[in-house]
């Protein structure tokens, strides 16, 4: 397969980028990320860039994503909301796991707000759903389908048996 090659392949799977934990805010709309890729302090930012940075994207579509290399003397994350404020993270000597938790703590969704929305995402409420448990129990209820075969019989055009019989 050739998406598993390079450095940590495992990076590019849909599972490892599933089991992110970051699920930026609606109001984030820009998550930039400033660092250098030598230096003792930057060592930290390099290593969330470069495992932790495929998930967030993963998970935040709507979100720009921008990486600023050798840019800066220390490095930092910016983010821009959408009513043009900015946060500032400092992520200066810090680890990896450390940025991601105050990441976690500052400006992403809470456990409480990601179940709500997954509870919201599985609304049984549809009228474009059918079958057991829902508001029709077949689709010849709605108007304008073919009606049940069980009930009238479909007409030999419609049936596969009969369309090159000619």
């Amino acid at each position: 397969m050739p998406f598993m090659i390079g450095r940590a392949p495992i990076r590019r799977t849909l599972n490892y980028l599933n089991a992110g934990k970051l699920v930026l805010k609606d109001k984030i709309k820009v998550f930039s990320v400033a660092y250098n890729i030598i230096g003792q302090n930057n060592a930290g930012a390099k290593d969330f860039v470069f495992w932790y940075l495929p998930q967030i994207q993963y998970k935040n579509p709507d979100v720009q994503v921008a990486t600023l290399k050798n840019l800066t003397p220390t490095p930092f994350i910016k983010c821009y909301l959408e009513d043009g404020k900015q946060i500032l993270v400092d992520i200066d000597n810090k680890s990896k796991e450390e940025i991601l938790e105050h990441l976690l703590h500052t400006i992403g969704k809470s456990k409480d707000v990601l179940e709500a929305e997954a509870i919201a995402a599985e609304k049984k409420d549809n009228p474009a759903n059918f079958g057991a448990g829902c508001e029709r129990a077949c689709m010849c209820e709605i108007y304008g389908q073919v009606p049940c075969s069980g009930v009238v019989t479909l007409p030999k055009v419609m049936r596969g048996k009969y369309k090159n019989a000619d």
